[in-house]
């Protein structure tokens, strides 16, 4: 742990921008400590001093735009007024705030393993992933819907991996300002709000039981 001094937070802080020219110019896998170092004029045992790896950039990465995040998507659930509108200004206020990072994002969906610390899934993220997931929650607790008991709870995680879902094909769209996320944000959105106004059907409501008890199982809470 770095002692923090208005010294050392200007020389992390200095770091951390070096880090994301060299991630944006090179790219992550072909970056190097080193280079960084040297974007940020110091010597390279400086670097690594404050952060010990890449890997230690990726999580402050992760973390500064989670802080970043939160006030912006916190107005756009104070603006919205539906459901809808919630889950999409959550979305696309995430893909405006990535989209200077979209080489960098693209790298490191290399990472799925949740064994990896840089994955959305590992232990490491988790803080990280729980903030994300209680935008989604915090989405449905505004909204009126009266859900199934039986999936309610697992809710917003599975909101959060429909929004991963959406985040790697934007990586990876090469259509014209990505408009075929776009596209597909539009269409999949749909046939959410669909499913969930079905759940809320009373004829229906037992239909969701198998599959709340197979969410508790998937999700290691049976």
């Amino acid at each position: 742990m770095v002692r923090q001094t208005p010294k050392s937070e200007e020389t992390q802080a200095r770091i951390f921008a070096a880090a994301l020219q060299v991630f944006r110019e090179r790219g992550f896998e072909a970056a190097t400590m080193r280079e960084i170092a040297a974007s940020a004029h110091m010597a390279v045992g400086a670097a690594y001093y404050y952060f010990d790896s890449k890997d230690a950039l990726v999580m402050a990465y992760y973390e500064r735009a989670q802080n970043e995040l939160s006030p912006l998507i916190d107005a756009q659930l104070a603006a919205s007024r539906t459901l809808e509108q919630r889950l999409r200004n959550i979305i696309e206020q995430k893909l405006d705030y990535f989209e200077p990072d979209r080489k960098l994002v693209s790298a490191l969906t290399a990472h799925i393993d949740p064994a990896h610390p840089l994955s959305p899934f590992s232990a490491s993220t988790a803080p990280v992933r729980n903030s994300d997931i209680a935008f989604f929650k915090r989405a449905i607790d505004d909204s009126s819907m009266k859900l199934p008991k039986s999936i309610q709870p697992h809710l917003p995680r599975l909101l959060w991996l429909y929004q991963m879902g959406i985040f790697l094909f934007w990586v990876f769209d090469r259509s014209r300002n990505q408009e075929r996320t776009q596209l597909l944000l539009a269409k999949t959105l749909s046939i959410v709000l669909l499913g969930l106004k079905l759940a809320q059907l009373p004829p229906l409501r037992p239909l969701f039981r198998p599959a709340g008890e197979l969410l508790d199982t998937f999700f290691g809470e049976a």
